[in-house]
């Protein structure tokens, strides 16, 4: 066990996996608990925070499951009173809830750009606005919300929904980063590239081994990326060692947004 996190409490969403194996979620909820951190593990899927739990129990480290969607302001209010209740406080809160779409916008059907916005945005925005009243009275506070390449760059095929909500996610990011930033409270966001994540074997799955190997091909690196290598990020942004960054929009990709084939 480490201490980067000694005596802090998170709120991690998304905190279950969306599959076997460890997404994203699940890796940084393990993480901070390693590193001192008592976690409050929200997820819409309680069964899969209960396998998060479990591995965080087995290393003695403390946390709870919390079931929550996370799209519903009634679901935020309750799992803000919640930690407050079980810990007292909320030092970080890890925003990494989010779906997929594909399609452009003559596919893309009215109410699955609502949806995609629902969960992806304004998520973000709910869990923010029960979280930060919490962190002003204590003066401090990280919140890291989980954006993607796809904000920042096109892919080989459309996925407007998707894009345009992780792009309202990096600017959720700065806007509140600097409306927040004399308050003690830091807001910043994580940019995954190609992770080879529960959440990307359903690609496997259809269209076989290729599939991947053409993944780690696109990127400078020559691989694909962990859970880890996004929860190392979010463990860095949480912790002290990053409280001079605020508004920041951190790639963590294998150099990929800045390749141009």
């Amino acid at each position: 066990m480490g201490n980067r996190l000694k005596d802090k409490v998170a709120i991690v969403t998304g905190a279950g996996s969306s599959g076997e194996g460890i997404g994203n979620g699940k890796a940084t909820a393990i993480l901070f608990a390693r590193e001192g951190a008592r976690a409050l593990l929200a997820d819409c899927n309680p069964e899969a925070a209960i396998l998060t739990k479990r591995m965080i129990d087995e290393e003695e480290g403390e946390s709870e499951v919390f079931e929550a969607d996370v799209s519903r302001a009634k679901d935020c209010e309750a799992m803000v009173a919640r930690c407050i209740e079980l810990y007292g406080k909320v030092d970080i809160l890890h925003n990494n809830v989010g779906i997929g779409w594909l399609g452009g916008a003559v596919e893309t059907m009215e109410e699955d750009w609502d949806r995609i916005i629902s969960v992806n945005l304004k998520s973000m925005f709910l869990t923010c606005k029960y979280v930060l009243p919490e962190m002003e009275k204590q003066g401090s506070g990280s919140v890291i919300n989980v954006s993607s390449l796809a904000s920042i760059r096109s892919g080989p095929y459309p996925q407007l929904a998707y894009s345009s909500s992780k792009g309202g996610v990096n600017s959720l990011t700065q806007s509140l980063a600097v409306q927040y930033a004399r308050k003690g409270i830091r807001i910043n966001a994580i940019v995954p590239g190609l992770i080879d994540t529960p959440l990307v074997q359903p690609l496997k799955a259809l269209l076989g081994e290729e599939i991947m190997e053409a993944r780690a091909r696109a990127v400078p690196m020559g691989r694909q990326g962990e859970a880890w290598d996004v929860a190392m990020a979010a463990l860095f942004l949480a912790s002290d060692e990053s409280k001079y960054i605020t508004g920041a929009i951190l790639p963590v990709d294998g150099g990929l947004s800045c390749w141009v084939k």
